[in-house]
């Protein structure tokens, strides 16, 4: 069975709450020595990713509106399959420069799509 278009951007938005929420008030120097807190932080973006990339099999349009969608599917792909060449500040960077603006962009089409749905 097919999932709603709208259960992506839904999923992207879940996953980009539960990064800010982990990462709190934590700085890079915490963020680098918590394997706990990286594999969750790390897990979040995968689903982001891969929520992204299921969306663009059934919505292509959609998902080209999710701002740097394909930097986004790379990236994910750096974490599924590239792992022993990942750098904590990078994940650290893309979760504190461009995820704050990407949750509020998705935050936005998903208020598009569904203006009813819980957030």
């Amino acid at each position: 069975m097919k999932r709603d278009r709208r259960a992506y951007p839904w999923d992207m938005v879940q996953a980009s709450r539960a990064v800010q929420g982990f990462l709190g008030a934590a700085d890079l120097g915490r963020y680098e020595a918590d394997l706990m807190l990286r594999s969750a932080v790390e897990r979040q973006l995968q689903i982001l990713g891969e929520a992204l990339i299921q969306l663009a099999k059934l919505d292509p349009m959609l998902a080209a509106r999710v701002p740097r969608h394909r930097q986004l599917i790379g990236f994910r792909n750096v974490l599924v399959h590239g792992y022993a060449g990942l750098n904590d500040a990078e994940v650290w960077r893309v979760s504190h420069e461009n995820l704050p603006e990407l949750h509020e962009a998705l935050v936005s089409l998903l208020n598009e799509l569904d203006p009813d749905a819980p957030r």
